[in-house]
């Protein structure tokens, strides 16, 4: 009987050293499974690096029609936004034609040779007067001057004297700025009015005894004549005005295609970016490719302004800094008798328009 029973208990202590055992070999099973199922863990990123990045946005091409003055301060920002691909970006391609001065170029414009257009500070007047709608602050120009030649070396001399200037232009606006500044009108001096292209002849054969005009006939003019004096420039005035240069279409054509608007003005601020502070140089070579002059010369014409990048321009038309260069050009015109009214600058400036194209 005690035999049967020790049996029976080591019976028993066996079966349980047999689970005991069983027990530790499957523990290290279950750390194999775990260590197996940490990749898969990781599965939810390595799909997420893998995901296709997201493609640029397509656009319907458009083919634009663009007027420009023969100089660096109109040409600067759009040829870096045609030869950097800003432009393809967005599906736009450039047909450039040259113009003398923004009145020539606001009149092709409103006979639907031209699409867009850049304009100087005088022409400025037309947009306050309903002529043309403004969608893009471009720079603040320094490139007019009053210039007289030999023993003219004050405003006040120029009473009596023969006076070559643009009408509506910037030509026209620092030459009366200049005269009112100095107590004179029109009617003190003998204005003569002329294309600007003409001016810098007249000046150099001593046809008249003074101009007004802008960069780079202003240079020009300096340059090859030694005795000239520069009586005035915009900086002149930079106490009580502004000498603005921008970007123009028709009411009508900003209205009806604002979208094309808003991608020519993000290629533009683009390029602005690129050209404002650096790469001036090689911005002078691509103006000069397209006037036909010395880049040299081109390169001479970077001191004309404050070159603004695109995003200060985006910037500035979102807290008002925009906004109140134009109300101050305007209040200007006003004052001179130039324009009609007292349009708010939302009326003719497309402030909107340059905050949505600074969103790139």
């Amino acid at each position: 009987m005690k035999k049967k029973l020790f049996s029976v208990l080591m019976a028993v202590v066996m079966t349980a050293s047999l689970l005991a055992g069983c027990g530790k070999t499957e523990a290290p099973a279950a750390a194999t499974e775990t260590k197996e199922e940490a990749p898969a863990e990781e599965a939810p990123a390595e799909a997420e690096a893998e995901a296709p990045a997201e493609e640029a946005p397509s656009y319907d091409p458009v083919t634009l029609n663009v007027a420009y003055m023969p100089n660096y301060g109109s040409l600067w920002a759009i040829e870096n936004a045609i030869a950097q691909g800003y432009m393809e970006e967005m599906g736009i391609t450039v047909n450039l034609t040259e113009f003398q001065d923004g009145p020539t170029i606001i009149a092709a414009m409103e006979s639907g040779s031209i699409d867009i257009g850049y304009i100087g500070q005088g022409a400025h007047k037309l947009c306050i007067n309903g002529k043309a709608t403004i969608f893009a602050l471009s720079h603040i120009s320094n490139g007019d001057a009053l210039i007289g030649g030999e023993g003219i070396t004050k405003v006040e001399d120029l009473a009596g004297k023969k006076v070559a200037y643009s009408s509506g232009s910037s030509s026209e606006d620092i030459l009366v700025k200049s005269l009112t500044k100095y107590n004179m009108t029109m009617n003190d001096i003998e204005a003569v009015d002329m294309d600007a292209a003409a001016i810098v002849t007249a000046m150099l054969s001593g046809g008249v005894d003074a101009c007004a005009t802008w960069s780079p006939n202003s240079l020009k003019i300096l340059e090859e004549m030694p005795n000239a004096t520069k009586l005035t420039d915009n900086m002149t005035f930079s106490d009580q005005s502004v000498s603005l240069a921008s970007w123009i279409a028709m009411p009508t054509y900003a209205e009806e295609n604002r979208d094309i608007l808003v991608r020519f003005t993000t290629a533009l601020f683009k390029a602005m970016d690129y050209a404002a502070t650096e790469h001036q140089e090689e911005t002078a070579e691509l103006v000069a490719k397209q006037v036909a002059q010395d880049s040299a010369t081109v390169f001479e014409q970077r001191g004309d302004a404050k070159w603004l990048t695109g995003k200060e321009v985006a910037a500035g038309a979102a807290d008002g800094t925009v906004e109140g260069y134009y109300e101050l050009q305007k209040k200007d015109f006003i004052a001179a008798g130039a324009v009609e009214g007292d349009p708010a600058v939302s009326d003719y400036v497309m402030l909107d328009l340059m905050v949505e194209a600074g969103n790139y």
